[in-house]
């Protein structure tokens, strides 16, 4: 099954006025959870808003076996545990994939 989370900053000015030094350390180990996902096959795709106010956002689009196991991919990310961010976990389904497009990622 396929899952989404949405991750939002905890501290609504993080990323206007930048990360503390906990935050970045938090944010790296959360790229590093998130590349080791998508090495070993779990991630779809993971991204996040340019926005720099409270509009700004994550998402990864990952596999897992079911919600639970969802939830635990999300509760164990180092930036959810740590409080920087916070996660909201949803059922979801890729429908449409367009692998060309990746070229254009990063």
């Amino acid at each position: 099954m396929q899952f989404l989370y949405l991750i939002r900053p905890t501290r609504s000015d993080m990323l206007r006025t930048g990360l503390t030094e906990a935050e970045a350390a938090a944010m790296a180990a959360h790229f590093g959870y998130l590349q080791a996902a998508e090495a070993d096959g779990r991630l779809v795709l993971a991204g996040r808003t340019l926005d720099v106010d409270e509009r700004g956002f994550g998402i990864a689009i990952y596999h897992a076996a079911d919600e639970a196991a969802a939830q635990a991919f999300a509760q164990q990310d180092p930036a959810v545990a740590a409080g920087v961010v916070g996660a909201e976990v949803y059922p979801y389904r890729v429908a449409l994939f367009n692998a060309a497009n990746l070229e254009q990622a990063v």
